[in-house]
């Protein structure tokens, strides 16, 4: 028996305080890598009017049957120019690509099938007559309207993720504010005596808050925003002070790296006390047993272990799937069965070792990056994935199936 929660207990936990995402208005241009929140029809048609798809001449596809025919140009419609008078039997006008199609006229021959000369560096003077080298059919190089989306139709679907393709759709339909789910904020907190900033020298004891910068990058990485406080003192007044500080960003969530150990200087559950509740501490997981879930003002809050890789393999199992969930977004893990490669070994919690994962003769091979040690950050840039040992097992042979997390 155990007095760890299991891991998928403290998950459906967790996530049952999550709260659901906000919507909110934003042009376009914000959009991007945004999830819907509503179904997106389309207000007009695309194309709005037929219009010519090559460079050529607007004619009546009855006047071109002869190779040789000799049509009046009457017209010359440039792109974003309506026509100002409809095609009769004999006649033509010069249309340039994605000018409307005039009346009359059913079919755009090309400009290179005809004797009509073009000098696209410079204004070229309307020739009066244009002799056709081959005949049209009825319809041939025109876009008719609503040949890509028909008015009133379903573009786009709730909880699309929008991509650069359904911006430029958006756009197209003229639709120049999408509802979406608002980004979540996330402020980040790491504690520790031995913390410096980035770009300060290391004296002797010293390491850089690598942590804070990982965790804002994975918050960006799954929708949200990053609020990535300065690192605090291990006492608990800065740790106090810095809470509140956070506190007063008005984020969505909390999370904070080190501090909630049983260690004499992890404080930040102290502070967790005084601020709020815990939900749960200590999950049955390897890495990352001392991890807190609670909240702080009605906020939602986790406490991550401070061994960097701990603090990855936590965030991407416990808090990316609130964090996803906050902001609309699905929950993408990807999970594959992979054979091992060699032989493991685990202390009977759940255990998530760093992989590489190589395919042979049709099966994914799983072999360890090298060192397990969850202070090893290398061991996470050089891994494809987490392999899981299940609870309860302590060796693993090689030729082993076991479910690969896939990491991003």
């Amino acid at each position: 028996m155990t007095d760890l929660l299991n891991p998928d207990d403290a998950l459906q936990q967790l996530l049952a305080h999550i709260p659901g995402p906000t919507p909110e208005q934003v042009p376009p241009e914000q959009a991007t890598e945004r999830t819907l929140a509503v179904d997106v029809t389309a207000p007009i048609d695309l194309p709005p009017f037929a219009n010519s798809s090559v460079d050529g001449y607007a004619v009546r596809s009855a006047d071109t049957s002869t190779a040789g025919t000799t049509l009046e140009v009457v017209m010359d419609i440039p792109a974003g120019t309506p026509p100002d008078r409809t095609i009769e039997a004999g006649q033509a006008a010069r249309i340039m690509t994605g000018a409307p199609v005039p009346d009359g006229a059913d079919a755009i021959i090309p400009v290179e099938k005809t004797n009509g000369k073009w000098n696209h560096d410079a204004d070229t003077a309307l020739e009066p007559q244009v002799t056709l080298n081959d005949a049209v059919s009825a319809g041939a190089n025109i876009r008719p309207v609503g040949e890509n989306i028909r008015k009133g139709q379903q573009v786009l679907s709730a909880a699309t993720m929008l991509r650069p393709q359904d911006i430029g759709m958006l756009v197209s339909l003229g639709v120049a504010e999408v509802k979406v789910y608002r980004q979540p904020t996330v402020a980040i907190i790491s504690t520790g005596d031995e913390l410096v900033p980035v770009g300060e020298p290391l004296s002797p004891g010293k390491i850089h808050d690598s942590n804070s910068y990982t965790i804002a990058a994975l918050v960006e990485a799954n929708g949200g925003v990053a609020i990535r406080m300065p690192a605090a003192k291990d006492t608990l007044e800065d740790v106090r002070d810095l809470f509140h500080e956070a506190l007063a960003q008005q984020p969505d969530m909390l999370v904070s790296t080190a501090g909630v150990s049983v260690g004499q200087y992890d404080v930040v559950r102290t502070v967790l006390d005084e601020l709020g509740e815990i939900g749960f501490w200590r999950v049955n997981v390897r890495p990352g047993k001392p991890l807190a879930f609670g909240n702080i003002q009605g906020k939602p809050f986790f406490g991550l272990p401070g061994n960097p890789v701990s603090a990855m393999v936590t965030f991407d199992i416990f808090v990316r799937p609130a964090l996803r969930k906050l902001g609309g977004m699905p929950d993408d893990t990807q999970t594959h069965t992979a054979i091992t490669g060699e032989d493991m070994r685990s202390d009977g919690r759940r255990t998530y070792v760093r992989v590489r994962l190589e395919e042979k003769d049709g099966t994914i091979v799983a072999t360890t990056t090298g060192t397990q040690s969850s202070g090893a950050l290398m061991s996470m840039v050089l891994a494809d994935g987490l392999l899981i040992i299940p609870e309860g097992q302590t060796h693993v042979p090689a030729g082993t199936a076991l479910p690969v997390r896939l990491l991003r």
